[in-house]
């Protein structure tokens, strides 16, 4: 057995919400570089476009369909239409996601506090629901929700973020439900919860070199990720590197998680 047939995704194909930018798109890129073909479902299709020319320079397929997960109709169209052109999806990253504007519970809209939930626990379950329907049929398949640190703690040591920290809180434990689910049907489900990561989701609290310096504080290991850094831990999930692994959660946070102590101070 070869490195590339533990770790290989050739004539798979991996289907990527939220792929124009950030981790959305670092998913995309390393699953191309570990050989699949490619769909990038983005609400900014352009971005994803350009992140699509990328892969395909690299001689990878690669599909762009302009979606917003928080639509189910809209859903289920683009995963047929996937289909139509690819056959089939073998690996979902379902990661699209938005945080909210920071603020306490009592100051909370519903109309914020519903922005937030529509995209981060809505989305992921209509997303889920229409691939399911596809892998159900061939067998066999991957899906890995994109939750957060968040979802296992509260945000508040760093920025009060309700809704957000309630949907990806959701999101990991629909994740063991959906693992265990579908275990005895070939389709494995498991969560990845990424911390402090440079994408456009954390820079505006990156405006000045106070509010980095505590961004890098509230990291055990002293630095804020940058958003490639999730290919590795992206193609290990979707690899048959973890053909055992159902119901889980891998954190990649630089040891947020890993104990008490660390506050976000200026």
């Amino acid at each position: 057995m070869s490195l590339s047939d533990i770790f290989g995704l050739q004539n798979k194909v991996g289907f990527i919400t939220g792929a124009a930018s950030g981790l959305g798109a670092e998913m995309a890129q390393g699953l191309a570089l570990a050989g699949a073909d490619v769909v990038l479902a983005d609400i900014n299709a352009a971005g994803a476009e350009l992140v699509a020319k990328r892969i395909r320079e690299s001689g990878r397929k690669a599909l762009v369909f302009q979606l917003d997960v928080s639509k189910e109709d809209e859903v289920e169209k683009v995963v047929q239409a996937a289909v139509d052109q690819f056959g089939h999806i073998d690996i979902l990253f379902n990661n699209a996601g938005v945080a909210g504007s920071p603020g306490l519970v009592h100051e909370m809209t519903t109309e914020q506090w519903r922005k937030v939930i529509s995209v981060d626990l809505d989305g992921v379950f209509y997303v889920a629901r229409a691939v399911l329907k596809v892998m159900m049929k061939q067998g066999s398949g991957k899906i890995i929700n994109t939750a957060s640190m968040w979802g296992l703690g509260g945000s508040a040591g760093s920025a009060p973020l309700p809704a957000y920290c309630a949907a990806k809180g959701a999101v990991v434990n629909l994740t063991r439900e959906m693992g265990l689910e579908y275990a005895k049907h070939g389709i494995t489900v498991n969560a990845i919860c990424p911390g402090t990561h440079r994408t456009a989701m954390v820079e505006p609290w990156m405006q000045n070199e106070v509010d980095i310096a505590a961004l890098v504080n509230y990291v055990p290991m002293g630095r804020i990720s940058e958003a490639s850094e999730i290919r590795g831990p992206a193609i290990f999930l979707a690899s048959s590197a973890s053909n055992f692994m159902t119901g889980q959660t891998l954190v990649v946070d630089g040891g947020c998680l890993a104990g008490p102590g660390f506050s976000f101070a200026k």
